[in-house]
């Protein structure tokens, strides 16, 4: 399966952590880059991180200082690590996969998608 699965998500209080993790296939040169979109109700789905095989991270300016994206090759698993959540962090999150380009931020630099888990923060 080249399709990243996503778990993890659920329903959080405001304030309160809660960690995602992408499970990926692992196929040689596919997961060169691994990203996490979101997509609340009624807007588009924006960048939230993104993590390179040799370690590299990026963010996104609502996922700075509060989220932390990691991943374990040997594993083939991303995670993304999120804290002090706000009730404006709810949305899908979808984890993506890509063979590598020069920018990690835009929905056309992944190949393949995961399916989304829900995160719901409560206030």
């Amino acid at each position: 399966q080249v399709q990243p699965v996503e778990s993890g998500g659920g329903s959080v209080p405001a304030g309160g952590p809660l960690r995602l993790s992408c499970a990926y296939s692992g196929r040689a040169g596919s997961d060169s880059v691994i990203g996490w979109f979101r997509q609340a109700p009624g807007k588009e789905r924006v960048f939230v991180a993104a993590i390179r095989r040799s370690g590299d991270t990026f963010y996104g300016d609502s996922a700075k200082g509060r989220f932390t994206i990691a991943r374990d090759n040997a594993k083939n698993t991303a995670y993304l690590q999120m804290n002090t959540l706000k009730p404006e962090d709810t949305a899908v999150y979808y984890c993506a996969t890509s063979r590598g380009y020069d920018t990690v931020t835009h929905e056309k630099d992944y190949d393949y998608w995961g399916q989304g888990t829900q995160v719901t923060v409560s206030s």
